[in-house]
């Protein structure tokens, strides 16, 4: 079976770079391959992309070796196992704010004796090789989103749960559930928030990944021991070069 490189990586103890993916397109989602990632996630939560169009963004993403996660909209079997058979490589799951929550998310993920993921590997034996389903289990990353205050009353429970992998830290979500509005991610109640989530996470054994919004930031979560750290986004970027372009332009007339 193809090789999980964000384990590679953490096997050797470094840590994972992954980039971001919400426009609905395999042509975009190829250029973003091809710049060196160690992961990209499509997201299918707040991004513009649906079923069909993953597994378009998943074959482009494949052109490399950059590993291919999802971001599902919800804590739902039937979305989950339906990326996984398209060929993801992870899942990243919003809003997992219980013990209960977990376990039903690492189920989803897991054949049998493990979980209650279906078989019918489709695409994902294309991608991997003809022994997924023997593989599937210890290769697959879960990845439980942390970004609401319940889910820090539950952070102990969430990451008890046996085969759960790793915590994703939300930062917007998690700073809205604090009382600050989205984006503000220097306030002291978020920064120690996200801090007690690695160090727990680390403390139970299990990886932890962010989302940050600049290379800034992502250094520094890399320098407090992130394992797994996102920088912005394809629009994002796109959004950030286009004006800074157009600026640097119009400053010369």
């Amino acid at each position: 079976m193809r090789a999980n490189l964000v384990q590679v990586l953490w096997e050797k103890g470094e840590t994972a770079i992954g980039g971001w993916l919400t426009i609905p397109s395999g042509v975009s989602s190829e250029i973003m391959a091809h710049q060196g990632w160690d992961a990209l996630t499509i997201d299918m939560q707040h991004g513009l992309v649906d079923a069909s169009e993953m597994v378009s963004m998943l074959t482009a993403i494949s052109t490399t070796d950059v590993t291919p996660f999802v971001r599902v909209p919800w804590l739902e079997p039937g979305i989950i196992m339906k990326v996984l058979d398209a060929g993801s490589y992870g899942v990243i799951c919003p809003m997992i704010n219980t013990r209960e929550d977990a376990e039903r998310f690492v189920s989803y993920c897991r054949y049998a004796p493990q979980g209650t993921r279906s078989f019918g590997p489709g695409r994902a034996v294309l991608y991997a090789g003809n022994d997924y389903a023997m593989q599937a289990n210890k290769t697959i990353i879960s990845l439980a989103m942390i970004e609401t205050q319940k889910a820090l009353d539950n952070l102990e429970g969430i990451l008890s749960v046996e085969g759960l992998d790793a915590v994703f830290v939300g930062p917007s979500d998690l700073g809205l559930s604090l009382g600050y509005a989205p984006g503000n991610h220097e306030e002291p109640v978020l920064l120690e928030a996200i801090e007690t989530i690695l160090k727990k996470a680390k403390s139970y054994g299990k990886r932890a990944g962010i989302y940050t919004l600049t290379p800034e930031y992502a250094k520094r979560m890399i320098k407090l021991g992130f394992d797994y750290v996102v920088i912005s986004s394809d629009a994002r970027m796109l959004t950030l070069q286009a004006k800074k372009i157009l600026e640097d332009l119009r400053k010369e007339n």
